[in-house]
């Protein structure tokens, strides 16, 4: 029998398409179907910010990836190390020791590897975290948080430059076509491809190997409520309106194994007004993830997390599952005027909920919160607030004393008028349940943990990575390992077989 393909990836956005691109680069003629029409190409990856985390041993390997960097840029900025030790310690720690260790170990021992690979093979380039991931201490722009390098371009560019390399390489990518069902043969189990729906209706694609890379179901309401629980259908959703776990579906009908947080999900701190799904427009700056430096309350006037508790990396994913928990849904962000020149790009786009005042009464009045309570809540803080050295750069134990719940680093008195807020409400931006792998092959397993002939996944529907937390940049990364690694095997079990 004839095949339309050796391998068919369904999805397309980070992860996918480094699948696709990984498995071109050993032969298979490869196939991406992509939900989306053209014009809303790029699942998540295209909201992203395009940030990637991975270990390094300085400034020599960060140049390695982006070769224009000159001697003055160099000498102006403060790249420190990450060490692949501490970046195992950030995925477990954030997890609470829940990451499973074979997934954590491919992801480190692929990691910067893939980075290279995405910037020398696939033609992405790569730009310091400048505006996001430094500040100005002693002369020098010094990057915090493990964190340090972005796509050019942010989630668009990366996006398009992956594109780009598709159909540099002959990657054929059908638009407006999503899979419905995988085939596999009766007697053996091997996948021999999908069922799909597209422009001319419903019809099969024949391959040897199939990824699936399509994303979890944070865009499906009715999932959200039956998985996350009561609330979440309300929230908003930052990416793509198209995951809505057709992926999972059509995996675990056909016996794949569920695994991971099924009930968690990385959600943050996103506009009240944004929209319900994604703006390809703004992107992903309706966020506002510059609450370290400020306080956090609900319309009653009251705190209800430790703004400080870890660089910001290390809690806006865990956070907005904080802020659906309070009344509506909703919260804001209060910061003085010291804090303001500090605060992210994201805080200075024209899409935004923000109102100002002299005093904390009247900045109350105008955000609809709690006026007594917000000012006795800030009364508490500001007298709480202890002496120390400020330094946004790093955890500078600049504490509080006496309250609850406490702010333990960046506790600055809320006094400098004028005072600034922002509603925010709870943005979702992908799942952690999802299907179960052999880390080294992304080969999907069975629930007898038998791997699936053919079939291999990547991305936000491979489970067991993430659970209540999240560190920053480690999606992207990992959806680019696992990614290369799916494709790689896709292809050589399509071309052995």
């Amino acid at each position: 029998m004839t095949l339309d393909a050796d391998v068919i990836v369904v999805g397309a956005g980070n992860a996918a398409l480094c699948a696709a691109l990984a498995a071109r680069e050993r032969g298979a003629r490869t196939v991406v179907l992509e939900k989306a029409e053209r014009e809303e190409r790029g699942g998540n990856t295209y909201f992203s910010g395009g940030a990637f985390r991975f270990p390094y041993d300085g400034i020599d390997d960060v140049a390695l990836l982006m070769p224009e960097l000159s001697e003055r840029e160099r000498a102006e900025v403060d790249v420190g190390a990450y060490p692949v030790e501490a970046m195992r310690d950030d995925l477990v720690r954030v997890t609470g020791g829940r990451a499973d260790p074979g997934l954590v170990d491919t992801l480190l021992d692929g990691a910067f590897p893939t980075m290279r690979w995405m910037h020398d093979a696939l033609g992405v380039r790569w730009v310091l975290l400048y505006g996001r991931q430094a500040y100005r201490v002693d002369g020098l722009l010094r990057f915090w948080g493990g964190l340090i390098v972005e796509a050019v371009g942010g989630g668009v560019g990366l996006s398009d430059a992956l594109f780009a390399a598709c159909e540099a390489q002959g990657v054929d990518v059908r638009y407006g076509t999503k899979a419905v069902a995988l085939l596999a043969d009766e007697r053996s189990g091997a996948l021999r491809g999908v069922r799909a729906a597209g422009p001319d209706g419903r019809h099969e694609i024949t391959s040897s190997a199939v990824v699936l890379a399509s994303g979890g179901f944070e865009a499906n309401t009715e999932m959200r409520a039956r998985y996350l629980g009561p609330g979440w259908e309300v929230a908003k959703v930052r990416g793509t309106r198209h995951n809505v776990g057709d992926g999972l579906r059509i995996a675990l009908e056909t016996g794949a194994q569920s695994t991971g947080q099924w009930s968690g999900a990385h959600a943050v701190a996103w506009d009240l007004n944004a929209p319900p799904t994604g703006n390809r427009r703004i992107g992903d700056l309706y966020q506002k993830h510059s609450y370290p430096l400020g306080l956090i309350v609900n319309q009653r006037g009251e705190r209800f997390v430790d703004e400080g508790a870890d660089l910001r990396n290390y809690t806006y994913a865990k956070y907005g599952r904080e802020i659906l928990r309070q009344p509506g849904g909703v919260a804001f962000q209060l910061f003085d005027q010291r804090a303001v020149p500090l605060l992210r790009d994201e805080y200075r786009i024209r899409e935004v909920t923000r109102e100002e005042a002299d005093t904390v009464g009247e900045l109350a009045d105008r955000l609809g919160i709690d006026r007594r309570a917000l000012e006795r809540t800030v009364e508490a803080y500001n007298a709480a607030c202890q002496p120390g050295e400020f330094n946004p750069a790093e955890r500078d134990g600049l504490t509080t004393l006496g309250i609850d719940p406490p702010k333990s680093n960046w506790a600055l008195p809320l006094s400098e008028a004028p005072l600034v807020g922002y509603a925010v409400t709870c943005g979702i931006t992908f799942t952690f349940g999802g299907l179960r792998i052999d880390p080294r092959r992304a080969a999907v397993l069975d629930t007898e943990d038998q791997v699936m002939p053919g079939l291999f996944a990547a991305g936000e529907l491979m489970g067991g990575l993430f659970y209540d937390n999240y560190a920053g940049g480690s999606g992207l990364m990992a959806g680019a390992v696992f990614g290369r690694t799916a494709g790689a095997a896709a292809a050589e079990a399509a071309l052995s077989g």
